[in-house]
């Protein structure tokens, strides 16, 4: 018998529309890159705009692993949307049965159910690179300020864990180093820098001015 956890923060349905709703999002800024623009540079030092799809991707496998599943095969190289639409499905299949979602999972945050962890890592994770992607390829990058709100409890407590590469698996690295920024700057701007981001990124710069 697996053993389940009760999600919580407003129950698994809750958990399962937020991240349809941040992975559609997410998938539409992939969507909408311009074919010469994927190997644009990202806000994520050595990471171009198809790396940031990646590591979404990875996230997503990352949340299959303490299952003992993996992604079905796609290819980031050939088709970064088809890639995400992918190994999004292998996470929406997994929510939609009540016993998965619920089953307890070990993560390096301590146990929590298989919803919870998808809701806390690669569903946070898809607002912040959804940023790194539009602000790499142009596309408007304004975050939900929604988000901004729930977000900005959340950074200023960020584990360590959480910027620890490799915490979540080879090459994975959640959050990069904090980013110095005005206290009265704009909200997003203060959220990202505690993201790792430098808000003032632009796509070009030198590789010393970029920051994760």
């Amino acid at each position: 018998m697996t053993e389940s956890t009760e999600p919580s923060a407003g129950g698994l349905s809750q958990l399962v529309e937020r991240y349809s709703r941040r992975a559609d999002a997410f998938e539409n800024l992939v969507a909408q890159v311009p074919a010469d623009r994927w190997e644009w540079p990202s806000p994520c030092a050595d990471w171009d705009a198809r790396a940031v799809v990646g590591h979404i991707i990875d996230m997503h496998a990352a949340m299959l692993s303490p299952l003992g599943r993996e992604l079905s095969p796609a290819s980031l190289a050939a088709d970064p949307l088809g890639a995400f639409r992918s190994a999004r499905a292998d996470v929406v299949a997994l929510l939609a049965d009540p016993e998965t979602a619920q089953a307890t999972v070990s993560t390096p945050m301590g146990p929590t159910s298989f919803a919870e962890h998808v809701d806390q890592v690669v569903s946070a994770d898809m607002v912040q690179h959804g940023w790194d992607l539009a602000r790499a390829t142009g596309q408007d990058d304004t975050i939900d300020p929604a988000e901004l709100e729930a977000l900005w409890p959340m950074v200023q407590t960020i584990p360590e864990v959480m910027r620890t590469p490799g915490a979540f698996g080879p090459g994975i690295v959640v959050y990069g180093p904090i980013v110095e920024v005005p206290s009265d700057a704009p909200l997003q701007d203060r959220v990202l820098g505690l993201l790792g981001r430098d808000p003032k990124f632009v796509p070009g710069q030198p590789e010393a001015t970029r920051r994760f």
